[in-house]
């Protein structure tokens, strides 16, 4: 089964299942894919340990009295390494674990041996809703609602978590800030509705001029937008800002262009904030650059 999510990605879900009885497993197995899930097998607990080092799961179905590994300490696991997936307790009544134990200890739900498969699919499918609930709110929380671009608050995170996987790896990342030229004057000649359509308009053009699923595309506020591009040299940024400004001006908006400053990335000694912001004030400092000498052109920081 695969869920799309608010912004057109498509999520596949997938259930792990655990069990040391080959019965209870196989007979799981078959539930699972009558409900129209992905769904992987393991043996016990120190192999469902191996698959979720390899693979991502939506839901582990798992048993809790087994060896080695017994649920408890698969569940304590899952929640430290995998904290987005959710966990389904399945076990005899011995009295060695209670609901109270498994769900303070971070499971979804609990459901007794012998099991109902129509009681089984009601909770995967509870389960199922609320994650698809969840990823539409943290979707809703990081997105500008007029652009359906990464807003401020996600660029921030973003941008953070991009540049120190860049320092980690040595690999440049730039960042370009990207500024409507003469906004004001198209909001006042043609009302902000206009002006609205004009700004999904520029989304659109950094998008396609950009590539998917590498470079991350920000509305950084009013008219101001910004793009990271991980992995590429001063020459590749050149030729993506030239062909943002040369689409945009294709569109021939009444007086209106696109400046672009650009920075890269430099890591010094100094905390990583304070160089994300140094990149950040650069590239600023570029874009003012651009407007005073004549608009509508992308200028790399000195």
């Amino acid at each position: 089964m695969t869920i799309e999510n608010q912004n057109s990605a498509t999520v596949e879900e997938r259930i792990l299942i655990v069990d040391d009885d080959p019965l209870v497993l196989e007979h799981l197995d078959i539930a699972v894919r009558s409900f129209g899930f992905v769904c992987v097998k393991a043996n016990n607990g120190r192999e469902a340990m191996a698959i979720l080092e390899k693979e991502w799961f939506s839901i582990v179905v798992t048993d809790m009295v087994m060896p080695e590994i017994d649920g408890m300490q698969l569940l304590e696991h899952i929640k430290s390494h995998y904290p987005e997936t959710s966990v389904i307790v399945v076990t005899g009544y011995t009295g060695t674990f209670s609901y109270v134990d498994v769900i303070g200890a971070g499971a979804s739900d609990f459901i007794l041996k012998p099991f109902n498969t129509d009681e089984l699919e009601a909770k995967i499918n509870r389960i199922m809703r609320e994650r698809e609930m969840l990823r539409k709110l943290e979707f809703l929380s990081s997105c500008d609602p007029l652009t359906g671009l990464y807003n401020r608050r996600h660029m921030d995170k973003k941008i953070r978590e991009e540049v120190h996987r860049a320092a980690r790896q040595d690999y440049p990342v730039f960042l370009m800030l990207a500024d409507v030229d003469n906004f004001k004057s198209y909001n006042d000649d043609f009302g902000h509705q206009k002006g609205d359509q004009l700004l999904i308009r520029v989304a659109e053009i950094l998008k396609n001029c950009t590539r998917t699923d590498v470079d991350l595309v920000f509305r950084h506020g009013g008219d101001e937008f910004a793009i990271l591009t991980p992995q590429v040299n001063a020459a590749q940024v050149a030729r993506v800002g030239e062909r943002i400004i040369a689409t945009f001006d294709k569109e021939a908006l009444g007086k209106t262009g696109l400046s672009l400053g650009a920075a890269e990335f430099a890591r010094t000694n100094d905390k990583l904030e304070k160089d994300v912001f140094a990149m950040f004030s650069r590239a600023d400092k570029a874009l003012y650059r651009a407007k005073e000498e004549g608009r509508s052109q992308l200028v790399f920081s000195a």
